[in-house]
């Protein structure tokens, strides 16, 4: 029997930066075809302890967010894992941050939770009220798939890229700025 694997894209769309972790998740999801038995992708938002139920109903979870980390420039990818994140030497500065690192506390003391890895990149503006990416983001992005992608596979989930690809970076913005577009933003 094949693991259960979960992908979550978290974030909040509306911050500029800090919308990477559901583009990203929305952009595996149009543009790779897997076993949809073994993988669910989750528009994670900024839904924190909500996501708890994943944490115990899956065999493997990955979050890709970004992350405040002062000793990483804008666009610099770090993967975590629960144990990195649990020891308490994370900066955590958005609510997101917050509520990722205590639902991971709470769900380290259940009978069972998945092994978890956290994908983050360095935001450069998570202030701004807008829909986008920063230059420094844009630039990492492809690297920021591929890390993601890699994670996954390495939790045995078979992948294959799609070509041509069904929805570019562009286009995945232009639906989370316009949620009247055809695709819809969910999952």
């Amino acid at each position: 029997m094949s693991k259960k694997v979960a992908l979550i894209g978290s974030g909040n769309a509306f911050f500029k930066d800090e919308g990477i972790g559901l583009y990203g998740a929305k952009y595996i999801k149009e543009n790779y075809d897997f076993d949809t038995e073994q993988l669910e992708i989750v528009d994670g938002g900024t839904l924190g302890f909500k996501l708890m139920p994943l944490l115990q109903e899956f065999d493997e979870v990955i979050i890709i967010n970004t992350a405040s980390d002062e000793d990483k420039k804008a666009g610099e990818i770090s993967i975590k894992t629960t144990d990195e994140f649990l020891d308490g030497t994370l900066v955590k500065k958005t609510a997101n941050e917050v509520e990722i690192a205590e639902m991971l506390q709470i769900c380290s003391m259940a009978e069972h939770m998945a092994n978890t890895t956290v994908i983050s990149i360095a935001p450069e503006d998570i202030i701004s009220v807008e829909v986008g990416l920063t230059p420094a983001l844009k630039e990492a992005w492809s690297k920021y798939i591929e890390i993601s992608v890699g994670a996954l596979e390495k939790c045995g989930v078979a992948m294959q890229k799609r070509e041509p690809e069904a929805l570019s970076l562009e286009a995945i913005l232009d639906i989370f700025a316009n949620p009247s577009i055809e695709h819809s933003r969910g999952f």
